[in-house]
């Protein structure tokens, strides 16, 4: 690939969605880490699996948010599976909250499928993906 073929795939990751998909991982890397950062070094011993998630959450949003803007391929395969495992985990953890509300005395940010972000943890990473696997299909049909 040359320079300008980089250059190319790169703006394809934060151009249109992809650009609205920044400054969402962006704001939920903001939301997730201070949260998290605050309740771990206040109340840590009060809920610690759910303040551990949420600054997972954040760590996990921040690296997706990081792959987008550098763009490339290598970093738009990079965001795809941080997305399907980040979806996994919504998944995962908004089931177990469901199923088992006394395991997270206090909410993290997955909690209830994202019900605390309107949802958006949910659907940050399905937009997330279907933009991440549409770059490549258009990447592909031009090259």
């Amino acid at each position: 690939m040359t320079s300008g073929e980089a250059e190319v795939s790169r703006q394809r990751l934060i151009s249109g969605p992809g650009t609205l998909l920044v400054w969402l991982y962006g704001v939920m890397v903001v939301g997730a880490v201070s949260r998290s950062a605050y309740q771990i070094a206040t109340e840590f011993d009060r809920a610690p699996l759910a303040y551990a998630l949420s600054a997972v959450a954040g760590l996990v949003y921040g690296f997706i948010t990081y792959s987008l803007v550098r763009g490339g391929e290598t970093a738009r395969q990079a965001a795809l599976v941080c997305c399907v495992a980040e979806l996994v985990g919504v998944l995962t953890v908004g089931t177990w909250t469901l199923a088992e509300p006394s395991a997270f005395p206090d909410a993290t940010v997955w909690s209830d499928f994202g019900m605390g972000y309107l949802f958006i943890p949910v659907l940050l990473p399905l937009s997330a993906i279907y933009w991440l696997r549409r770059s490549r299909a258009r990447q592909g049909d031009s090259g």
